[in-house]
């Protein structure tokens, strides 16, 4: 199937639901075995199916596979959120000890995770502040774990060299994370450029109607875990299912295998099947919608870029973009709805005089959204993380939805005129 096929019918199976045209929302928390021989092998992971809502889900399931084809990945897990899916595919690698390495210019609830949270737990993360890729280079060790990043950078809209990147961490026995939340399957799919491991907020485009919180991971299946002896959780047997060796017992599916089987065993951490069902709806129109915002995301782009009162334009797809090229190789089809723009006046005043754009943290959405990142996504940062993520006090991140674009630009040159007024 081509892309918009699948995303509308792939996996859809209609006698195994009932002939229900529509996925179905399993809303249960257990399942039935055929057998007490099924229920072993199920839970000594020798066969496939369903033990309880909180490893596995048949809404859950459609979701997963959907979207790991449309990534061209082999199978994905579905998170409660993408903060949770970030959190799972380091933990599936990494332990206390172990190291990362990212930009410094990435969504400040992941920096927040990195900079508290793992450090709480014994795992460093060094932040790069520059695009320079033996920057990313000379930080890594013996005790790196992976190498992460953002397609398109969350405020900051910096496209990552993916396939430059994929050469560093693979150089060096490791894999790429990539969070391609923002360009979704339908701009960018980083395994084709040699990413290991993708990561979504479903939460945002591909739900895309601000009413659903979720997460996945993807697995390309594509990275050896045997090539080295860094990752252990992986290639020694695991006790908790009696000495299982999950990159022997699983082959190309350890790590995806083992982040359902171990971590959202453990952590709890699974998608509610109805957010599931939800975010399928979502993707059935992915392809319809993403081209729309990323139309009117360029035309306001182009207009604030002459505009007189506007100090900046952070938009890949402008010519005058430093990050142009990039995204002419990594992003065919657009670069998305985000915009990030200084505003020449009163911000507090710019904001509060929109009357079209939703102020809100989101973004994603169908609807317009503004955020203000320094006192809000980007609020808990000191001022030195802050100025290295890209945030300053006139930083406008603005997520541009499916309104007609003369309202949206209408909207935007009436607030400037307020904001100097």
């Amino acid at each position: 199937m081509n892309f918009e096929t699948l995303a509308t019918q792939g996996f859809l199976d209609l006698k195994k639901q009932n002939n229900t045209v529509s996925t179905p929302i399993y809303a249960n928390t257990a399942y039935s075995f055929d057998s007490v021989q099924h229920a072993v092998d199920l839970f000594d992971l020798k066969v496939a199916g369903d033990i309880y809502s909180r490893l596995s889900n048949p809404t859950n399931d459609i979701l997963e596979k959907r979207i790991a084809a449309l990534e061209g990945g082999i199978g994905a897990l579905a998170t409660s959120s993408g903060q949770s899916a970030i959190l799972i595919a380091i933990l599936n690698i990494a332990e206390a000890g172990d190291e990362v390495v990212t930009s410094a210019k990435i969504y400040g609830g992941t920096y927040n995770l990195f900079a508290k949270t793992f450090k709480q737990m014994g795992i460093n993360v060094k932040f790069i502040n520059s695009d320079n890729l033996e920057d990313y280079e000379n930080a890594i060790t013996e005790k790196t774990k992976c190498i992460y990043t953002e397609t398109l950078g969350n405020p900051s809209i910096k496209v990552a060299d993916i396939e430059g990147l994929a050469n560093i961490a693979h150089k060096h026995g490791i894999p790429l994370i990539v969070d391609n939340t923002v360009p979704t399957p339908y701009l960018c799919r980083p395994i084709e450029f040699g990413a290991d491991i993708i990561i979504h907020s479903t939460t945002k485009y591909l739900s895309g109607h601000g009413n659903a919180m979720g997460g996945i991971i993807v697995d390309s299946g594509n990275f050896d875990w045997e090539q080295n002896d860094k990752f252990k959780m992986l290639t020694t047997p695991d006790e908790s299912y009696h000495g299982t060796i999950y990159s022997k017992a699983f082959g190309k599916a350890a790590y995806i295998l083992k982040c359902r089987a171990h971590l959202v065993r453990d952590l709890g951490c699974i998608q509610n099947p109805f957010n599931s069902y939800l975010t399928i709806l979502g993707v059935e129109t992915l392809h319809v919608r993403m081209d729309r915002h990323c139309e009117n995301a360029l035309k306001l782009a182009k207009h604030l870029e002459n505009h007189p009162h506007i100090n900046y334009v952070n938009y890949p797809y402008l010519e005058s973009s430093p990050d142009y090229k990039l995204a002419q190789k990594y992003l065919k089809h657009g670069a998305s709805s985000l915009i990030g723009f200084g505003v020449d006046g009163d911000g507090t005043k710019f904001i509060e005089a929109l009357k079209l754009f939703i102020h809100a943290t989101n973004l994603g959405d169908v609807r317009s959204i503004i955020t203000y990142p320094a006192g809000t996504t980007h609020r808990q940062l000191s001022d030195e993380q802050k100025i290295k993520a890209g945030i300053t006090n006139d930083f406008m991140r603005a997520s541009i939805g499916l309104e007609n674009i003369d309202d949206i630009i209408e909207d935007i040159d009436n607030a400037i005129k307020i904001s100097r007024s």
